[in-house]
Formats: structure tokens, C-alpha cells, sequence
């Protein structure tokens, strides 16, 4: 992870979830992450070790809750909208 993530920031950004549960002894992590930058990794690994610590133990949903590490992940690809031509393009506007 040193050789990753260099600077010391990110590499607390990574290890939040498993500290504040308690956890970093019991799990060893491998991740695949492309794409963004470094600060922008960091964050996808923090939010997936979060999300596999929820599935490893439920019980410790309310301490990642209230730490902020389960939010909606804002980098999942929007869906079309019904009616609509795209994501996010709307109507021509027409005025006849």
C-alpha cells in the first residue's frame, strides 16, 4: 500500500473503515481499482472495505453509519430516463 498510495493521507483515507471497527487485525485486502486519480481511489477502496465489512459481519452497520462510509456511491453510472433521450439530455425545445 506504501508503494500506491503515497502520501499519508490516502493510506488513512484506505484503513478508516477497518480501524474505527476494529478490525484490521482480522482481514487481509486485496483490491483492483482503475481509473481517477490517487485521492479518487482511495475513496472507491474506502467504500468498498466499508461495503465488505458489512457483508463479513452485520453487526457493525451502525458504526459505519454514523462514521459516514456507507453513502450512495455517486460513481455508479446514471440510468436513462424514461422518455427521455439519454441520462441526462433532455427535450429539444420547440417553439411551434
Amino acid at each position: 500500500m506504501e508503494n500506491y498510495f503515497p502520501v499519508d493521507s490516502q493510506r488513512t483515507t484506505v484503513t478508516q473503515p477497518l480501524v474505527r471497527t476494529e478490525t484490521a487485525s482480522k482481514f487481509d485486502v486485496r483490491v483492483n481499482v482503475h481509473g481517477g486519480g490517487l485521492s479518487g481511489q482511495a475513496g472507491a477502496v474506502r467504500h468498498g472495505i466499508a461495503r465488505a465489512l458489512l457483508e463479513a459481519d452485520a453487526n457493525l452497520r451502525p458504526t459505519l453509519k454514523t462514521e459516514g462510509f456507507l453513502t450512495r456511491d455517486p460513481r455508479k453510472k446514471e440510468r436513462k430516463k424514461y422518455g427521455q433521450p439519454g441520462a441526462r439530455k433532455r427535450f429539444q425545445y420547440s417553439k411551434r
